[in-house]
């Protein structure tokens, strides 16, 4: 995903940045009302801020036996999380550019004031009475919120800058690193709080981040690539075509017998595949067929290119 910068109050702009504060509304909802409740931590600054609030909270007595009895009465989640933020904010828009860090910066900062209205209005209270559907609902706003804003080539900060920076050097996908980096986090709550049903919890909430934040950046269509090795490939062809869709003509050779082959390379959608494959069956049993899941694909019939940030 590269980051580009857009022109000032243009529409698309105006769009990333809609989405910027569009996605830290939803992630601060999402923690405040089902994650932080429950003393979940799936990673990321928010899940260290959730577990300094508790420890803080805890450990209160003592450290008011210590400095004295002048300590605030709790730490604020979006106040631990914003202190770590700026730090992490400057490190990637070294390394991610300006444009990376001017829209991470707007993430943070209304993800934090979000925060800090929704848990100083609301509390820490869990708005439904049951930890497995906080821990569904929860995972489906931070990874939905997660994904508007990486959309635009920004984070809501933390551990994402992590993740984004990691993704980019690498080859692997960026949700997938999002869960590498946030479990991490998530063995520091199992220290904190010795429970071991919250680290299990947090962990089916960074599973379903993940699977969200990479259905959003690469696209919520599932997509199959087909590569079709037929001697029939004439017919197969005409048959994709009359789906409308288009594909490509590869030539290849058979590794035994030297032979010259065809092959037919398109992508399709899960219904296509199944009247292709019903196709080839009546045209051509023989043929030999790869189906691969496609993480994104752009052009003609699918994903537009202006769509890519």
């Amino acid at each position: 995903m590269t980051v580009q910068s857009e022109k000032f109050l243009s529409k698309k702009w105006f769009v990333n940045y809609g989405q910027v504060v569009a996605g830290s509304l939803i992630i601060a909802a999402g923690f405040v009302f089902f994650v932080s409740p429950y003393k979940l931590a799936p990673g990321g600054v928010y899940g260290i801020s959730i577990v300094l609030h508790y420890l803080y909270e805890m450990y209160l007595p003592t450290l008011e036996n210590l400095f004295g009895t002048g300590l605030p009465d709790n730490l604020d989640i979006s106040v631990a999380a914003i202190c770590m933020d700026i730090p992490l904010c400057i490190i990637g828009t070294k390394i991610l550019g300006k444009a990376f860090g001017i829209k991470t910066v707007v993430g943070f900062v209304a993800m934090a004031v979000f925060t800090f209205i929704l848990e100083n209005s609301w509390g820490y209270n869990p708005l439904v009475d049951d930890v497995m559907l906080s821990t569904i609902f929860g995972a489906v706003c931070v990874g939905l919120g997660s994904g508007l804003i990486f959309r635009t080539g920004a984070t809501s900060g933390g551990t994402d800058v992590i993740s984004m920076i990691f993704s980019k050097r690498t080859s692997i996908p960026l949700g997938t690193m999002v869960i590498i980096v946030d479990s991490c986090v998530v063995i520091l709550s199992l220290v904190a709080f010795q429970d071991i049903k919250i680290p299990l919890y947090s962990f089916i909430i960074i599973y379903i981040v993940g699977r969200i934040v990479n259905a959003a950046v690469y696209g919520f269509r599932n997509i199959k690539t087909l590569i079709i090795i037929s001697d029939k490939h004439e017919e197969i062809a005409k048959f994709v075509i009359d789906l409308d869709r288009g594909g490509t003509i590869l030539y290849g050779e058979g590794m035994y017998t030297g032979n010259t082959k065809k092959v037919i390379f398109t992508n399709v959608n899960p219904k296509e595949v199944n009247l292709i494959q019903q196709h080839i069956r009546e045209v051509d049993p023989e043929a030999f067929i790869t189906i691969i899941d496609a993480g994104m694909v752009v052009g003609e019939g699918f994903r537009n290119i202006h769509e890519i940030v």
